[in-house]
């Protein structure tokens, strides 16, 4: 059975045992430090409720018919991904094997029965702490793409464009077997990879004309300002090289740092990639779009310029040619 707390401002806690006693001990304890309180007694109520009610931690028993904690466990952590859950296992038996399979499903900390009341408020309080940590650095990071996104729309001629590479960027990364994880990195860094942008004057961005020295200059910073943007977050280090490296050219005449080869950071060679297909296949201030087939040639006639990595590019060709 489900007994939910009326304060929708409380910090709600299931409790998962198909053991009642245990629950009951559970609910008294928590409830007297302030939380409200989910109770199930299966993992099938616990998933039901975990899609209904608005719940921040989830304490689950390891021995229990049906679905076990350790599956439960992992269920829980595959519906939240990739926000961060907290989930503790309540578990009799101290094993390193246990801990290991605990581990393993992805829980986040382990109390033994009969537990310390202090011991299991800590660990709560603790992995809260975390989760709103997870939770601000998360608005951060949506802060930054806001900003990306605002900074695109107001050009006419790049509205979109940052979307589009993502996409194309994400759909690349599966072609060639990188894992979903990566190709969400990938994903991002296609969002992210212009925001730099917002250093250099919009008159320079829109300028139809050929660009000075100075202006060629300012644009060619925008990678280094996109990195020093992104970098004081933890969850983009993973692609602070993607948004800096992403205009080098394989022949190493390109920028900030004229890397060349294999010394491209791979998602940056992706996104150069991409990048410069939809630029072909979009409109600008100094000449028209090219069609999706006539751009795919222009790359094609391009694969020995020296530009791009050539099996990317070769591999980008042929999985958008295969999805017409």
């Amino acid at each position: 059975m489900f007994a939910i707390s009326s304060e929708r401002h409380m910090t709600h806690v299931l409790v998962v045992d198909d053991i009642a006693l245990n629950m009951d001990v559970l609910e008294g304890i928590l409830y007297k430090e302030g939380f409200g309180v989910v109770r199930a007694l299966d993992g099938e109520e616990a998933l039901k409720a975990l899609g209904r009610d608005r719940i921040d931690l989830a304490i689950l028993d390891v021995m229990m018919p049906g679905i076990d904690g350790y599956e439960l466990c992992g269920l829980i952590k595959s519906m939240y991904e990739p926000k961060f859950f907290p989930v503790i296992l309540v578990t009799a038996l101290n094993g390193i094997e246990d801990k290991i399979k605990g581990i393993e499903s992805g829980a986040d900390d382990f109390i033994s029965r009969p537990f310390h009341t202090i011991e299991l408020i800590t660990k709560i309080k603790s992995l809260l702490k975390l989760k709103k940590l997870q939770e601000e650095l998360e608005h951060s990071e949506n802060i930054i793409i806001a900003l990306a996104t605002t900074l695109e729309a107001k050009d006419p001629y790049t509205k979109g464009h940052s979307t589009r590479v993502s996409e194309l960027a994400f759909r690349l990364a599966l072609d060639i077997g990188l894992s979903g994880k990566e190709a969400q990195f990938i994903k991002k860094a296609g969002l992210l990879h212009d925001v730099g942008k917002i250093g250099v004057r919009e008159a320079v961005l829109h300028k139809g004309a050929m660009l000075t020295d100075v202006e060629l200059g300012a644009i060619r910073r925008h990678p280094i300002i996109g990195e020093e943007i992104c970098r004081p977050l933890e969850s983009l280090r993973p692609i602070l090289p993607a948004i800096r490296h992403h205009h080098e050219r394989w022949d190493g005449t390109g920028y900030p740092d004229a890397l060349m080869h294999e010394d491209i950071p791979l998602y940056a060679r992706m996104l150069a990639v991409v990048d410069t297909f939809d630029a072909i296949v979009s409109e600008r201030p100094y000449r028209n779009p090219y069609r999706f087939e006539e751009a795919l040639n222009v790359m094609q006639c391009g694969l020995e310029s020296g530009q791009w990595d050539l099996y990317l590019t070769k591999r980008f060709i042929a999985m958008m040619r295969k999805e017409v």
